[in-house]
This record gives C-alpha cells, sequence and structure tokens, in this order.
C-alpha cells in the first residue's frame, strides 16, 4: 500500500478480524451521531469511497484519517479501534466519571473498585506477605532471602515460579510463545504463590509493573515494598553480579537504563513504601530495611 492510498480493497476471503470489527464500530458510532455516510466524509473532509471501504472491514486506514473521523465522531481513538474501556455505555460512563482526576483521586478509585471485585483480604493478611518490586540491582534477591530467614518464611523469586510453571525459561517463553504468554504465566504463578504462602518474602521481576492486572493482584495481596537505587547504583550491581549483557554492544546502555526507571518510576511508587538502597552495602540496606518495616509488617520480630 503506499502512502498516497489511504485505504486499500481486499477480497472478501482475506478479510481482516480486527478491519472487520474496525468497520463495525464505525458504523455503529456514525450511526450513534445520526450521521450519514456522506455527511461524515464531508466533516471529517476525507474520502467518501475510502470511508466506505472501511467501514466495509476491506480498508486500511492512516492514523490520520482515523484522527480526523474521531474529531467529528466526538471520539477518542481508543474508542475507535474497539479498546475494552469502550465497549458499552457503563465502561464510557466510568471513564467519564475519572477523567481529569488527581492522581490521588484515581487511587482511591482503583482502591475502592479493589476492595469491591478482588477476593477479600484482611490487611493483616496482606502483611503478611512482603513483595519487593524494583528493577535488578535493587537488592530484591539478596535482601529478600534475609528477611526471609530472619523471619523464617519462604523466600518466593516469582520469575523462577513462572519458569516451574512453564516448564521452560523466561527467556525460552518470550522466545517461543511470546510476551503476552508470559504475562499469563506471570499473572498465574502469582496466583499460586498466594495461595501456597500466606507467609512469605516475594522478589518480582523488574517489569511486573508493566502489566496492570498482575500489578493489582500484587498490591491487593502483598504489602508491596520499591527498592529504589540509583541507575547508576543498578548498572554497578548488575555488572558485579557477572552479567555484563547490559553494557554488550550498547553505548547508550546508562541512558537506556535511566529511560526504562523513568517510565516504571510512577507504577513502582504505588507500592506500600520505598526504601532507596543507593550508596548502601548489603548490610547497612538489610538493616535499614528491617527497622523501616518494623512497625508495619504482621511476621514476627
Amino acid at each position: 500500500m503506499t502512502a498516497q492510498n489511504a485505504l486499500t480493497d481486499s477480497p472478501e476471503e482475506e478479510k481482516d478480524p480486527f478491519l472487520v470489527a474496525l468497520g463495525e464500530r464505525l458504523r455503529a458510532l456514525r450511526s450513534r451521531r445520526g450521521l450519514t455516510r456522506k455527511a461524515l466524509a464531508r466533516l471529517a473532509n476525507v474520502s467518501e469511497r475510502h470511508l466506505a471501504n472501511l467501514e466495509s472491514g476491506v480498508g486500511n486506514a492512516t492514523l490520520q484519517f482515523l484522527r480526523q473521523l474521531t474529531s467529528v465522531l466526538n471520539c477518542t481513538l481508543a474508542e475507535m479501534i474497539g479498546d475494552e474501556t469502550a465497549t458499552s455505555p457503563e465502561w464510557l460512563m466510568i471513564r467519564e466519571i475519572l477523567r481529569g482526576r488527581s492522581d490521588e483521586e484515581l487511587a482511591k478509585a482503583r482502591s475502592t473498585l479493589a476492595g469491591i471485585f478482588d477476593a477479600p483480604t484482611s490487611e493483616t493478611a496482606r502483611r503478611q506477605r512482603i513483595a519487593l518490586v524494583g528493577l535488578r540491582g535493587a537488592g530484591k534477591s539478596s535482601l529478600g532471602r534475609m528477611m526471609a530467614d530472619y523471619w523464617m518464611v519462604p523466600f518466593v523469586e516469582l520469575s523462577r515460579h513462572v519458569e516451574t510453571l512453564a516448564g521452560c525459561s523466561v527467556a525460552e517463553i518470550h522466545a517461543l510463545y511470546g510476551p503476552s504468554a508470559y504475562r499469563r504465566y506471570e499473572y498465574r504463578a502469582l496466583e499460586d504463590i498466594i495461595q501456597r504462602f500466606p507467609r512469605a518474602v516475594i522478589a518480582t521481576p523488574g517489569g511486573i509493573v508493566s502489566d496492570p492486572a498482575t500489578f493489582n493482584l500484587l498490591l491487593s495481596h502483598c504489602y508491596t515494598v520499591w527498592l529504589k537505587a540509583s541507575p547508576r547504583d543498578h548498572m554497578e550491581r548488575v555488572l558485579a553480579q557477572g552479567d555484563t549483557r547490559p553494557m554488550s554492544g550498547n553505548r547508550e546502555a546508562m541512558e537506556d537504563l535511566k529511560s526504562i526507571l523513568e517510565s516504571r518510576a510512577a507504577f513502582y511508587s504505588k507500592a506500600d513504601q520505598t526504601f532507596d538502597t543507593s550508596e548502601m552495602t548489603q548490610e547497612n540496606a538489610y538493616f535499614g530495611l528491617m527497622d523501616a518495616l518494623r512497625d508495619v509488617i504482621q511476621l514476627p520480630a
């Protein structure tokens, strides 16, 4: 398809299910606004033929083409392409209630919804599972093992549990089945840990915050601590462990790490507590973390 041709015809048998569904949503949105196809094409300044192809599920549209349509139909791109939060009147009304709210108000709303729909978990029970979140090199595994030994509770690494369920390594899951499959395994592994271990210290993968469902499950059933560190500390600790992959063939490794940390910081900050291990020895970090948790956890001191 050329850049000049926003839409192309396809044989009936080759219709893409996504494009067919897109066409159906477009027709529904147009009908909801009471617009004819001709009127929509005129108001959006697009070709009526291209619009007809799109509604029939035999055309592919550019992003700009869709934006021109959404401006007239008074909807979002998410609603146009079929985001779940735009699939029903109730979803749309909930979105409008939340639109423009502050982070504090949204956190309160999330907590209320979790209390309604998540499996009931008492605060006492939640505080008997300590989950450590953060990037590699923050000390999740080393400090987690030390804490678990002191409290005489199981230490569980979520990534190892994922591998046990899948029967292969995390790298193989991604290579063979893709990131979506990994996210499903990660969610199932966390569910299994919650059911099997009423008391535990859990080290989570750094990317757990990238899947909202899994991260919500973690926040609901565990007392979470973000082990925070400076980008330089993260890098130096990983290299000290003998893992040179962060630097291998990548002169911009530090900038990449900073970018990842920055993009995840807002999610990590949803943890119940933040403990900064920057420029700390493992021993000092351990004693500092234990002291910070002394008054909030429900495990023997």
